[in-house]
């Protein structure tokens, strides 16, 4: 895949009994905030921003952590936006709204 950024967004639902599930997404977010990847984190989901690779990788060790923490089972919702000529940014989608 190219070098440009793609804009993706990632919604962990915890399908869980044993805790109450914002603890796996609080979990899931701190492994987004200590990727270095750009982000935002909203009500329901989570913006990403960065390369491809980068982007996946971060998807990646969510789903890794929520696994190898024990967390039962979840969804993990992925929107991505790519752009062959170049970067896609949620800057450029929602600037007019600011």
């Amino acid at each position: 895949m190219h070098q440009f950024i793609v804009n993706a967004s990632i919604q962990v639902l915890p399908i869980v009994q044993n805790k109450h599930p914002y603890e796996w997404v609080d979990e899931a977010i701190e492994i987004i905030q200590q990727s270095g990847i750009k982000h935002e984190v909203g009500p329901f989901t989570t913006i990403l921003e960065g390369t491809y690779k980068e982007v996946m990788e971060v998807i990646h060790s969510v789903n890794e952590h929520l696994y190898s923490r024990g967390c039962h089972e979840w969804i993990s919702s992925i929107q991505m936006q790519v752009r062959s000529g170049g970067d896609m940014t949620a800057d450029e989608k929602t600037e007019k709204f600011k």
